[in-house]
């Protein structure tokens, strides 16, 4: 019997090949990065520039729906100017001293990284803003009257920020990204067939280009969820003893409940609720949220977005509609159809 403490060293070593195995998925140097062609050559430029005439590159904002390689670049910019990167997260800035602790830490040249950017509170947001702009840290020591405020000079740094939600970061502090705001686009199906070469090759795994194509038209336009797909496909051929061709593809898809347009079930789910309790719609994301036991941020953020990016549903003033082809995925004819086919 094996004791604990090996049980724990086995766990440790565990988690740590799953971490390095995304680590090693993720591009190391500009050319295998794959798409986003104009952000790409906006950067170039940018740090070019800055190397060329010795300065720190201005600050960057990187937003975006979510696994579309928002982290992956914020490691390019600072492989590509030589510096260490500093990673930290919106949530986990709880506090004015946490953002002090880390900005007085950092070394000259640094590139810090901040994920969900948008969930900073509004006070250390104004405790960034002079960080960003001037390069110094306004710290305010004790209360009343006889606070006092003291100034620490912060050596030059830059600043990296991704979020998902770029509406509810304040303006004071977007027009501080003098370096530029980019916008991550969705993938193409060839560009993210490009990317599960690379991934299989760096896994080890054997995979058809049909197969390849397979996954690529089920990743919902996104690195992250294809890398996935790519994984779990690799997991169903190992267990059930067969090569990973395009029959284990689809049986590994399958057995996900992801179907031909890359939909799972809940937005499947989605779908049905409007037709068959609502008529198609219109109907209020309350309501959707409600009859699908979900939360509304879930609906609105997760299973909406890539719904209307394939032009399943529509939003409207009204509410919710799902469109023709929304009707047709599901397999129901719209309702004007429908009374025609009765006539």
């Amino acid at each position: 019997m094996k004791s604990q403490a090996s049980s724990s060293t086995e766990l440790e070593k565990s988690e740590g090949n799953s971490r390095s195995l995304d680590q090693a998925l993720r591009p190391a140097q500009w050319e295998q990065y794959v798409g986003q062609g104009p952000i790409k050559e906006n950067l170039r430029i940018l740090l070019t520039a800055a190397k060329g005439r010795k300065h720190q590159p201005e600050h960057v904002l990187l937003y975006g729906p979510p696994g579309l390689g928002k982290t992956t670049l914020a490691h390019l910019i600072a492989r590509e100017i030589g510096a260490n990167l500093r990673t930290t997260s919106g949530p986990a800035i709880e506090r004015v001293g946490d953002l002090a602790s880390i900005l007085t830490n950092l070394s000259p040249g640094d590139v810090l990284f901040v994920d969900e950017v948008h969930r900073l509170n509004k006070t250390i947001e104004e405790v960034l803003y002079p960080a960003m702009e001037a390069g110094m840290l306004d710290i305010v020591i004790g209360k009343g009257p006889s606070a006092r405020t003291v100034q620490l000079e912060l050596p030059a740094f830059t600043l990296v920020a991704a979020t998902t939600r770029i509406s509810m970061l304040s303006a004071p502090l977007r027009s501080r990204f003098s370096g530029g705001t980019f916008r991550l686009q969705y993938y193409t199906v060839d560009e993210i067939a490009e990317i599960i070469r690379r991934s299989a090759k760096i896994l080890d795994i054997e995979v058809d280009t049909e197969s390849l194509m397979e996954i690529a038209r089920r990743s919902r336009a996104t690195p992250r969820t294809a890398n996935y797909l790519l994984k779990r496909a690799r997991d169903f051929a190992d267990v059930s003893g067969t090569s990973l061709d395009i029959k284990t593809v689809k049986k590994a898809l399958a057995l996900l409940e992801i179907d031909e347009a890359g939909l799972n079930q809940t937005d499947r789910d989605l779908l049905t609720v409007i037709v068959e309790k609502f008529g198609g719609g219109p109907v209020g994301l309350k309501t959707i949220a409600a009859s699908l036991s979900e939360e509304d941020a879930t609906v609105e953020e997760v299973n909406e977005p890539y719904l209307m990016q394939l032009g399943l549903l529509e939003r409207t003033p009204r509410g919710r509609v799902v469109t023709k082809k929304g009707f047709e995925h599901i397999g129901e004819l719209p309702p004007t159809e429908k009374q025609s086919k009765l006539l």
